[in-house]
């Protein structure tokens, strides 16, 4: 870990425990659910079963259907989770709904006062409903998938309800994704998995700027998505990163070291620093970096015996953090456009050098891994805390061994120093982005769920 990611992380705690302690201040004296507290019933405390089948599945869609890059399928986890939190918000007589919070969120609807509603089936109604509708390219075959799940769930939770019971619960999970999606449609991101290309781009032309790579020079990816609205507005204009070592071909320079760093380390890679770049890479054809942190998440639910509102409560803040993670990550990409790492070596240092793992289409600084992961980082500590050890077991099938971290700030070191040891940032790249993706977090955690 750097100097630099020792004191962010103090930083982090610090602010973690000023969050919590103002956050059980607010919320102590609040009062009850009304609609909760009269209509609890034994399924109250429901398991995660419902929500955790259906982001396996959600993963299982990102990896088959076309267009969706990380910052799209972090979205769309994002739009999920609120999905199921506002569906299930109800069933606890001490939560908090998100409509209200959320940047623009409004006029959610409610469940009506004295009626019965099974939990589970709203959860399943809403979470099959907003699949569908944010994922409209997929395929016929996991479209009938998902017909299925939701056809499947719904009988085996409908045992003991009567029909009015089942279509009252039905009916509220699919208002509540109506609802939502409608308000998703609004935030610039709605077409992100059709036009991730947009040619009426055109990059900004320097000796410090990124250009496309090999081997495929794509377009520049997702250009516009900086401008997309945020969940999380944040409480004061936001600040941009420190900008990044000035460019410079000097051999004295930072920049020529840091890009010489990257050199050196991807030609003299340990076997372990070689598993952990593969490990994280997450490219095209996976879950990608957001659905890897979800699907820890979802583990992390499964492995803790997670109740239904307890899971939805994570989901919400896991996907909420890698959505705001990505846009603000995005922003700034396009802002600096700073060449990658490819480019500076084979320029300027050896041009028959090659990275490790093929570089992304879009500018350097700052990381999406380094973002994406220090928010959800952020998050898991702040529900399971910042001594919580786990193993991450989500890439066996794929031959990877699980790898186990001590804490959530490891998992978050490792991911972003993984692009270093793969070629494609600079370590000033992973460690800003860290941070930023840390500062998302910590907003994130600042709502009441």
């Amino acid at each position: 870990m750097t100097i630099y990611s020792v004191r962010s992380w103090c930083i982090f705690l610090f602010l973690s425990f000023v969050i919590a302690a103002c956050n059980k201040e607010e919320q102590a004296p609040a009062p009850e659910n009304t609609i909760a507290a009269t209509d609890l019933s034994a399924r109250r405390q429901a398991d995660a079963s419902i929500p955790v089948s259906w982001y396996q599945l959600e993963f299982k869609l990102i990896k088959e259907t076309p267009g969706f890059t990380p910052p799209v399928a972090a979205r769309a986890l994002a739009y999920t989770g609120i999905v199921l939190h506002e569906a299930v918000v109800w069933s606890d007589r001490y939560g908090h709904p998100l409509s209200g919070q959320l940047n623009g969120l409004y006029n959610v609807p409610r469940p009506e006062r004295g009626k019965k509603y099974n939990w589970e089936i709203a959860a399943n109604s809403a979470m099959a409903d907003i699949i569908i509708r944010l994922y409209p390219n997929v395929s016929a075959a996991n479209a009938a998938v998902i017909k299925a799940e939701d056809s499947l769930n719904l009988v085996r939770l409908s045992g003991g309800c009567d029909q009015d019971e089942i279509s009252r619960s039905v009916n509220f999970g699919k208002q509540v994704s109506a609802a939502i999606y409608a308000w998703s449609a609004t935030d610039g991101g709605k077409d992100g998995y059709q036009n991730g290309f947009p040619t009426d781009y055109v990059p900004p032309v320097g000796p410090a700027f990124w250009v496309p790579t090999p081997p495929a020079f794509q377009r520049a990816l997702l250009p516009y998505w900086g401008n997309n609205r945020l969940l999380v507005k944040p409480r004061y204009p936001e600040t941009a990163p420190v900008s990044h070592p000035v460019f410079s071909t000097d051999t004295a320079s930072a920049f020529y070291k840091a890009a010489h760093y990257v050199y050196n380390k991807v030609n003299t890679l340990t076997p372990e620093e070689n598993t952990i770049a593969l490990y994280w890479a997450d490219g095209g054809g996976t879950f990608t970096p957001p659905g890897h942190l979800l699907a820890i998440t979802a583990q992390l639910v499964t492995d803790e015996g997670l109740n239904l509102t307890e899971s939805a409560k994570l989901f919400a803040q896991a996907g909420i953090s890698v959505n705001d993670a990505g846009i603000v990550c995005w922003k700034y990409k396009y802002r600096y456009n700073l060449l990658r790492p490819i480019t500076y070596i084979q320029r300027h240092i050896n041009a028959g050098w090659g990275s490790l793992i093929g570089t992304p289409p879009f500018p350097s600084y700052t990381s999406g891994h380094a973002s994406f992961t220090g928010a959800a980082g952020t998050v898991l500590a702040g529900y399971f805390g910042n001594t919580y050890s786990f193993t991450d077991n989500q890439k066996v099938a794929e031959g990877f061994a699980p790898r186990s971290f001590g804490n959530f700030q490891q998992m978050v070191d490792e991911a972003s120093i993984s692009r270093i040891y793969g070629g494609i940032h600079y370590q000033f790249d992973s460690e800003v982005g860290a941070q930023t993706g840390r500062d998302v977090g910590l907003r994130v955690l600042s709502l009441k769920y």
